[in-house]
């Protein structure tokens, strides 16, 4: 089955919130008319999981119970509530936090926090009490008042023992057109085009499957190492695609990041939003109606810095006892030579050796390296736990079942690189922009493919998405095939330290966040007068998750404060 999006976002249609008794809310190229009821009758989670594509499914059934389902990426999203016995759904966290005639739902605190962890907020939670959001590969069952949620699909790798590499070649290259053809809307063929690998793959298969010059979209910066357009202009070139360029401002930020913090359902902090929303309005404006995205490729087939990264600490384990607890040890942790100038990267790469995945990957985390404690006011910190996002990832890392540890962290990017964080941002951006988008390379033949793909071809010694790459050779530029992987970075921490606008913007946002009782005064001082001017590029990743926070509290609930023993 091949799935189209359907815009959902403020500025497009939004579906009201249904009670059980109510009609279907089917999100798929079949409509409501597609026999979902068939379907299950050789019982519901074996029939979700013979679903082709992007769906989203909330069905009565004629026993009076409900069956809610959502596709294994999360490409559509479904939210519930349960008030006196009833089940409420809708697309939008929001939606269901003021039903009509029921209390208002509060704002949950822990999900603010875990939002500042992760710059998203992970389903099932949403920022609303009582209101989940259905996980990727999760379907839902109401029945006689009570609700019970379960996976009918989750990752199972299989990987070959003897590969082919000609064969898996051929098979891919094919699979990868098959995907652009399916995934081919009405209206002239166009795409996003950031010069990357995945990008790059898409606008020329779209060129080889259409015969024609599909349309091609690509945003510049003008700062200093974040502009990839030359990339995108030699992808472009070699594969004739009509190419349209769009250099985003500190001035479109300025006055587009308001709206787009605000027609969020719940805070949402991936700061490439805007420079895709801006992408898809240049594209809006020319007549297009569809954008083909090259979301998934890194993810499925090992192309993320973090996995040569993890593997390299990996190693750790495999040296000798004898020489990690007898001399590295207590060289570089329980002495003073572990400080010496030549030592330090021994120490830090011992110290981050030792500690199990995946709370490995958490170190750099920007909130726990800046401490919760340094952050957040002591009686906000005192409402949440601190430990539940890291319960949260263990859960995840363990989802799949005789997994290698690369595997895993695909599976891991799946979720939280993928469901929560990137796909809502095209999907967000796009619907914003009046544009509806489609993943060929989250086509489930292509997911499949990854899960039987040795590890040595995604990552073949510390050669990131080997087989990817050595596949398409001849057919991707080799520029494109050695650079790294960039995308829609926005330099967002350089220009909120420079343009006036934008800083005031920042400021007053700060400023304002700074009495809600969540985040410390003497932090966001610190934070504008120190950190970020010190360090824009990395610094200025905390101040825009701020930035979008009180701008959405702003539109959502402006009196929200907490006064240390709950909300004020």
């Amino acid at each position: 089955m091949t799935l189209t999006t359907q815009a959902l976002f403020a500025g497009s249609p939004r579906f009201p919130a249904h009670k059980a008794h109510k009609a279907p809310t089917v999100i798929c190229e079949e409509g409501p008319a597609f026999d979902w009821r068939s379907l299950f009758d050789q019982g519901v989670a074996q029939g979700l999981a013979t679903v082709q594509g992007p769906f989203a499914v909330a069905l009565p059934m004629d026993d009076g119970s409900v069956v809610l389902a959502v596709d294994r990426f999360g490409v559509h999203t479904l939210c519930y509530r349960m008030v006196d016995g009833q089940l409420h759904w809708a697309m939008r966290a929001d939606d269901l936090a003021g039903l009509p005639g029921q209390p208002e739902a509060e704002l949950q605190p822990q999900a603010l926090f875990d939002y500042l962890y992760f710059h998203t907020i992970p389903s099932p939670q949403t920022a609303f009490t009582g209101v989940q959001r259905l996980q990727p590969g999760h379907w839902a069952h109401f029945a006689n008042g009570q609700l019970t949620v379960a996976p009918y699909w989750t990752p199972r790798f299989s990987p070959m023992r003897a590969p082919s590499f000609d064969t898996l070649r051929d098979e891919f290259r094919q699979l990868l057109r098959s995907a652009v053809q399916h995934s081919l809307g009405p209206g002239r063929p166009a795409c996003f085009l950031s010069g990357g690998t995945d990008s790059s793959t898409v606008a020329g298969l779209l060129a080889e499957v259409t015969g024609n010059r599909p349309a091609s979209y690509s945003i510049g910066f003008d700062a200093e190492g974040y502009d990839e357009m030359a990339y995108a202009r030699l992808a472009a070139k070699h594969f004739g695609t009509d190419h349209h360029e769009y250099y985003v401002t500190p001035a479109d930020i300025a006055a587009s990041l308001p709206r787009m913090a605000a027609s969020f359902d719940q805070p949402f902090g991936n700061s490439s939003v805007l420079p895709a929303y801006h992408c898809a309005l240049q594209a809006r404006q020319d007549g297009i109606t569809q954008l083909l995205a090259g979301d998934g490729g890194d993810e499925l087939f090992g192309g993320n810095a973090r996995y040569a990264k993890q593997r390299v600490f990996g190693w750790y384990a495999h040296l000798p006892a004898v020489l990690r607890g007898g001399l590295l040890e207590p060289l570089l942790l329980r002495s003073p030579l572990g400080g010496w100038p030549g030592l330090r990267k021994g120490r830090s790469y011992v110290e981050q050796a030792q500690v199990p995945m995946p709370d490995r990957l958490q170190m750099y985390n920007l909130l726990l390296r800046l401490g919760p404690a340094e952050v957040l006011e002591p009686g906000f910190l005192h409402m949440v736990d601190a430990a539940a996002p890291l319960a949260h990832q263990q859960a995840v890392w363990n989802a799949p079942t005789q997994a290698s540890e690369l595997n895993r962290m695909l599976a891991f990017d799946w979720r939280y690189t993928l469901a929560e964080s990137d796909l809502p941002k095209v999907n967000h951006a796009t619907g914003l922009a009046g544009v509806s988008v489609a993943y060929p390379l989250l086509d489930d033949a292509l997911l499949a493919f990854s899960e039987r793909l040795p590890d040595a071809y995604k990552l073949k010694g510390l050669k990131l998405r080997w087989f990817f790459k050595e596949a398409l050779r001849g057919f991707l530029p080799d520029e494109i095939l050695t650079k790294k992987k960039h995308g829609f970075g926005l330099p967002f921490g350089v220009w909120a330290h420079e343009h006036e606008a934008l800083r005031q913007l920042v400021t007053d946002s700060l400023g304002s966040l700074s009495t809600r009782g969540i985040v410390r005064p003497a932090f966001t001082k610190s934070l504008l007068q120190t950190m970020l001017p010190q360090y824009p590029g990395y610094y200025g990743e905390m101040v825009w998750i701020l930035v979008v926070l009180e701008l959405w509290l702003q539109a959502h609930l402006p009196g929200l404060k907490f006064d240390g023993a709950g909300r004020g």
